[in-house]
């Protein structure tokens, strides 16, 4: 996965530890010790997705579009164009396929079916379940 992806997991999954209430990127990005403009950008792009909602103001800040539990991993991965999605060769090959498959085609398609059935299966609860467990950051 891109740094992009998972700077924006780390980040909804703390909004996910807050029962997905609003948060100022700035609080996420200290809380998580992310870049602020960086995780901005990504914010961004996510509202633009439907993964989170956006407020200026008091009261205002980022919220979960929807409940933890149904804000899978893989959506994030999708919602960032995350480059491990993209059904590509390994090695580069650009002719590579079941028909004609490069030395590491069958550990490759293999490998990243894993990858994508656990982004698939790993939700933002899991997340925040995990962090709230190591007690990585204390409820704002």
């Amino acid at each position: 996965m891109t740094q992009s992806t998972g700077y924006a997991i780390t980040a909804l999954g703390h909004v996910a530890t807050n029962g997905g209430k609003a948060q100022f990127i700035k609080d996420i990005a200290e809380a998580t010790n992310l870049p602020h403009p960086y995780l901005a950008k990504i914010i961004h792009t996510l509202a633009r997705r439907g993964l989170v909602v956006t407020r200026r103001g008091v009261g205002g800040g980022v919220a979960l579009a929807r409940p933890p539990e149904m804000i899978t991993l893989l959506d994030i991965a999708q919602a960032l164009d995350d480059p491990l999605l993209e059904e590509r060769c390994m090695l580069g090959t650009a002719d590579c396929t079941d028909e004609r498959a490069c030395p590491a085609h069958s550990f490759w398609t293999q490998h990243r079916k894993e990858q994508v059935d656990f982004l698939r299966e790993s939700t933002l609860a899991d997340v925040a379940a995990f962090e709230q467990r190591q007690g990585a950051w204390s409820a704002a």
